[in-house]
């Protein structure tokens, strides 16, 4: 037109100006405004120009040039005002954007359908949810609640502050809604973890005929990985194959994170490998799954792959790393993450610190942990709290209690993980009263214990022998309104097993079955367990029959029970029955067996699984499964094969194994033998009382008494005394213990009555013969 002489007026400009702003085009844009600047005034001045040149920088994100022309507009209109609040919201200027808005009105333009989108989105991002319903209220006032735009906007608004019934209510009015609106309502029920809402939804815009996006599939996906419901999320992976949704970064990453939590890395490969594009989002979830999966060899090749395609690694990439350096124990991958991290500065960043932290916590270098915390200059609750925890749980009490106070000194606040890390220190330390007073303090400052607190306090309590107090707790947890998980009931069936607080085990199982948790693998072995250790195998059978999927820890739990009620030949039995269904054994499974052939003296079957371990399964042999072979050869007659087992032992010597072929040496009055293995046993545990008992026995037995008394006069000058054995018996609610040369109970006259009666019983009887010369000690 120019060329031809063909005269182009302001409003030629205008239309030229918006196609660079559909196509984000600043250098044309740019020079159609150097030609309308040469044009002069009438082209520079005239109204629709200056509002497509403003819009134009707006939607470019000039905000320097956009600022300049709108305060230079002889007149601002709705759609220059419109530009400007766009551009605040777009740059992240929230509240210049609703200053925008009320300025808009005071000056008596009146803000239509293309701006209030934009308000909404600006008191969604400040969670000004008051501001938010004045503009709802201004939209239904002006009749724009009808558009879709306005709707979906207000919609997201309410979603994002949490107020979901409103959002739905704003959804079901609009009488059009397109894709946009159904994305909206999806989004925010995901957002709110509503993911079973989020999924109704999505089936009700299928059945209305709404074509998905990225958007909405993606969200299905999260919401059906929040929800671990397998099929519903294959069916938005199908969908969008179906639809030729391309597999993008948005599409992409969003069924990695599917399948990553459900496990499945095949299917993870397979989608990361048709992805057409691939940023560090998409091979940081990558590299998450294999971590999550274990496969640390996978994770370490995808992150080579990855600087390979030219990308650098982000905190979340060295943190995911870093975890799976603390979860294999691997500090020299741990050293180099902690390496890069400071050559590419990285290292201050909380996130990758914490990592760190716990890395080389959990490599035991907790100076190493220490003083990278001691190097971070800004400390977040979570650095604090990982240290603190790295402490607990070393059952370093005093050092996580100073960090505690140090952290409230320092300004930071502490929550309840604070708490319940401090909690597991004392409990993991034997310090029983401290915890209960902590724990008391707790409560008396304003925290009210979790499901995690009780649950520590629980497992606490039973792990250091206090399984009344277990129990006690559980009741209290119940009456505050607090549900266990299954954490808590494992630690309730161990506080029951230890105490053979049988009648409480069993109401604990009633809980398991009226609240269908007999599906967890972990719940179903500790009940095995707990009426293994209780004596009631019957039970411990049933449950284990009872089990629709058995696992490789249930069969372990029922073999180890087998074996610690004599039922030797059973134990056997039900190992081949695993053997035949496929299921391979690992160092559990032959510590029970060879248990089972240890107490019943079964050498052969014993020496079989032995040498099935040695020829099959030559890595999973520990030193339990030899202290187990030592302790039957040399119980049963085959002293000098077992002490030649232990020459050759290839883990060192073992104090529980020497201990063991020594009390065989005293019944088979192997001296020499006896005397070289207590002089191993001194080294190893000098102050162990129960060694040097041992060979003044065998001296004894022997009729070795000169060697005898003076090994008991060392004893006393080493000033160590034999500890004395302990019994007990529960009748009703009460368990009554029982020391050797104790009389301090106050049934003691009665006790020892009831035994001389049952001596002379005994004598009396056709079991005379089975005890001998035994008699029923009151010592």
């Amino acid at each position: 037109m120019d060329f031809n002489g063909i005269q182009i007026g302001p409003e030629i400009f205008a239309e030229i100006l918006q196609g660079c702003v559909q196509n984000r085009d600043l250098f044309t844009g740019e020079q159609i405004h150097a030609q309308i600047l040469k044009r002069g005034d009438h082209y520079c001045k005239n109204e629709y120009v200056e509002t497509k040149l403003l819009i134009f920088y707006a939607k470019c994100e000039i905000f320097c040039v956009a600022m300049k022309l709108f305060d230079r507009l002889r007149r601002q209109n709705v759609f220059s005002w419109a530009a400007m609040v766009g551009l605040h919201c777009t740059m992240g200027c929230y509240q210049n954007a609703l200053l925008g808005f009320i300025e808009m009105i005071q000056n008596g333009v009146f803000p239509d359908n293309f701006v209030l989108p934009n308000v909404s989105k600006a008191c969604s991002a400040l969670q000004l949810i008051e501001f938010g319903v004045g503009v709802h209220g201004y939209a239904v006032k002006m009749g724009f609640v009808d558009c879709v735009f306005v709707g979906s906007n207000l919609v997201d608004m309410y979603a994002k502050c949490g107020l979901l019934s409103d959002a739905r209510k704003v959804f079901n009015y609009i009488p059009d809604r397109n894709v946009v609106a159904w994305n909206s309502m999806i989004v925010g029920y995901v957002q709110n973890g509503m993911n079973e809402e989020a999924t109704e939804v999505f089936y009700d815009m299928r059945v209305d005929g709404v074509e998905p996006t990225r958007v909405t599939v993606a969200s299905l996906l999260t919401a059906s990985a929040n929800l671990v419901v397998v099929e519903e999320g294959k069916q938005g992976h199908a969908l969008a194959v179906l639809v030729g949704l391309e597999f993008d970064s948005i599409m992409g990453t969003s069924l990695i994170n599917f399948y990553s939590k459900l496990g499945s890395i095949e299917e993870v490969e397979l989608v990361f490998s048709r992805m057409v594009e691939r940023d560090v989002v998409t091979w940081n979830l990558l590299i998450s799954a294999y971590v999550r999966d274990g496969q640390i060899d996978k994770a370490l090749n995808a992150s080579h792959l990855m600087r390979l395609a030219n990308l650098n690694f982000d905190s979340v990439t060295l943190s995911s790393l870093l975890t799976a350096s603390a979860n294999f124990r691997d500090i020299e991958l741990g050293e180099e993450c902690h390496g890069y991290c400071i050559r590419n500065n990285l290292g201050t960043e909380i996130v990758v610190a914490s990592s760190i932290v716990d890395m080389y916590a959990k490599c035991n270098k907790i100076d190493d942990a220490r003083r990278v915390f001691d190097l971070t200059k800004q400390r977040d609750l979570i650095l604090w709290n990982t240290l603190i925890a790295a402490y607990a749980d070393l059952g370093m009490s005093g050092e996580a209690l100073k960090l505690f106070y140090e952290m409230q000194l320092d300004g930071v606040p502490v929550n309840l993980i604070s708490w319940n890390s401090i909690i597991l220190g004392f409990l993991r330390n034997g310090q029983i009263v401290e915890a209960e007073r902590l724990f008391s303090e707790m409560q008396s400052t304003g925290f009210q214990p979790n499901v995690i607190t009780w649950t520590t306090l629980i497992s606490g309590m039973a792990q250091n022998g206090h399984g009344e107090k277990a129990v006690m707790l559980y009741k209290e947890m119940q009456e505050v309104g607090i549900q266990p998980n299954t954490s808590t009931i494992v630690g309730l069936l161990s506080a029951c097993s230890d105490t053979a607080l049988f009648p409480h085990g069993k109401s604990i199982h009633g809980h398991i079955t009226r609240h269908l948790l007999f599906s967890f693998p972990s719940i179903i072995t500790s009940l095995i367990d707990m009426y293994a250790k209780c004596g009631s195998i019957i039970l411990a059978k049933k449950v284990f029959e009872l089990a629709l999927c058995k696992e490789l820890c249930i069969y372990n739990a029922m073999i180890y029970a087998y074996a610690l009620n004599g039922q030797a030949a059973k134990a056997l039995e039900l190992f081949k029955q695993m053997e035949d269904e496929g299921i391979e054994g690992d160092e559990i499974t032959f510590t029970a067996v060879l248990s089972a052939c240890n107490h019943s003296g079964l050498i052969d079957e014993g020496l079989d699984v032995f040498a099935l371990i040695l020829h099959k399964h030559q890595p999973k042999l520990r030193m339990e499964h030899c202290g187990c072979v030592i302790s039957l050869l040399s119980h049963f007659g085959h002293l000098d094969e077992a002490f030649g087992l232990l020459l050759k032992l290839p883990f060192g010597l073992d104090a529980h194994i020497l201990g063991s072929l020594l009390s065989a040496c005293k019944i088979q009055g192997k001296i020499e033998i006896g005397e070289y293995l207590c002089q191993q046993l001194f080294k190893l545990e000098p102050e162990n009382s129960g060694n040097y008992v041992a060979l003044s026995n065998a001296y004894a037995a022997a009729g070795m008494w000169d060697k005898a008394l003076n090994l008991r006069n060392l004893m006393k000058e080493k000033g160590l005394r034999k500890n004395p054995g302990c019994s007990w018996i529960q009748i009703g609610a009460e368990v009554h213990s029982f020391v050797a040369s104790d009389t301090s109970h106050p049934q003691t006259e009665v006790i020892f009555e009831s035994l001389s009666w049952l001596n002379k019983a005994i004598r009396q009887t056709d079991y005379a013969h089975i005890v001998g010369n035994t008699e029923i000690s009151c010592s």
